[in-house]
């Protein structure tokens, strides 16, 4: 290795999974400091913003527990797993190799995760449940989260019509809760929204320009929560998507631009914002469908970049390569399934994350167990 610069030597390094990264951390000083340095964090987040993956939760009827999947263009399928949180959840975002989840057996309760290098902090309990108590899973309508890798911090945010008094049915009052990782509290405001999200609406949450996105139900414009200003304001989608009839718009996002996709019977068209200030979108491909024509009623875009878009149908996780045109079946799942994959896919990608760092598994050790039930003391 002494042939070898220290510069080349970190570019080799910055490429690695992250497992055998932190493996290789007891060959000198040099590579056992590399995870914590400001350089190579940066070198090591921008690499893997190039390589996207998916996430799949895999619901088996013949088994007591779901299993997680993660499907990766280049190294193909693994196992994921989420057994560090002693906890059972569900994934509500992902954001820069982060992961919201929610506890399902104490509601209420969020974890914020590197599932990679296995660290978690679990944010102070939400006192206030009238957001929470109206929607299916008892959880919040829109649920996103923003993380920052330059400035070290994440937020979360939990939005939803508020329940008036002890009934549960919503009034047109659009509360927000916003917890920030800088301050270690959860910060309330409120306005009004009458929008309405589907699931898929909900699951694909964009963070761009320190904004989060989220597509309405009706596909004819973007809910925005500017982060900075704390205001909600809406995004015009390309007039050809709004206009249209019978085809259906998904938000992502693509090498750190707001994306549109659009699916026809034929047809799959993708936008990209290129002027965020003036809204301004730009065709940058059209993809016929033809080669999957059995499938396109039930395909979903998950994530993609400048070169390949990842889709989940019911059973099936596809990749479409946009330089040579081809489409690969990356994943399959058995006839057992007993949910849609796209139902919970989320994009995701590795990352190193050093503002978790000091929060361990200590913090669940204030767990009990009371009449077969987790609680957080």
């Amino acid at each position: 290795m002494s042939f070898f610069p220290d510069e080349v030597i970190i570019e080799v390094l910055a490429r690695l999974p992250i497992k055998p990264l932190f493996k290789t951390r007891t060959v000198c000083k040099l590579w056992h400091g590399l995870p914590s340095d400001k350089y190579f964090v940066k070198l090591y987040n921008q690499v893997s913003d190039k390589n996207p993956m998916v996430l799949v939760e895999v619901h088996d009827s013949t088994k007591p527990n779901s299993s997680l999947i993660c499907v990766d263009n280049s190294t193909g399928v693994s196992e994921f797993s989420l057994d560090f949180l002693r906890d059972k959840v569900n994934i509500r975002a992902s954001c820069n190799g982060l992961l919201c989840c929610s506890s399902i057996a104490v509601k209420g309760v969020y974890y914020v995760c590197n599932p990679m290098t296995r660290e978690f902090k679990v944010l102070p309990k939400i006192k206030d449940q009238n957001l929470t108590r109206f929607y299916p899973d008892s959880e919040a309508t829109l649920v996103g989260l923003a993380c920052d890798p330059s400035r070290g911090k994440f937020d979360v945010v939990l939005a939803g019509y508020q329940c008036a008094g002890s009934s549960r049915r919503p009034d047109k009052t659009f509360a927000c809760l916003i917890f920030d990782s800088d301050s270690n509290k959860w910060r309330k405001f409120v306005s009004s929204q009458e929008e309405i999200f589907t699931h898929m609406n909900r699951n694909q949450v964009v963070y761009v320009n320190s904004a989060l996105h989220w597509l309405t139900g009706s596909g004819s414009y973007i809910l925005v929560l500017d982060l900075n200003f704390e205001v909600w304001r809406k995004v015009s989608v390309p007039d050809e998507t709004r206009y249209g009839t019978g085809n259906r718009v998904y938000l992502l996002e693509s090498d750190g631009c707001l994306s549109l996709i659009e699916i026809s019977d034929t047809w799959m068209k993708i936008w990209v914002m290129k002027d965020y200030e003036r809204e301004l979108w730009h065709m940058v491909d059209r993809v016929s469908l033809g080669c999957i024509k059995g499938l396109v009623h039930g395909i979903f875009p998950i994530a993609q970049t400048g070169e390949c878009v990842f889709l989940a149908t019911h059973k099936q996780v596809l990749v479409y390569h946009r330089t040579s045109w081809a489409w690969k079946e990356m994943y399959s799942v058995q006839n057992n399934a007993t949910l849609p994959l796209w139902f919970s896919a989320h994009a995701f990608r590795t990352s190193i994350f050093p503002c978790i760092l000091s929060h361990t598994a200590s913090a669940l050790t204030k767990t009990k167990v009371k009449s077969g039930r987790k609680k957080l003391s």
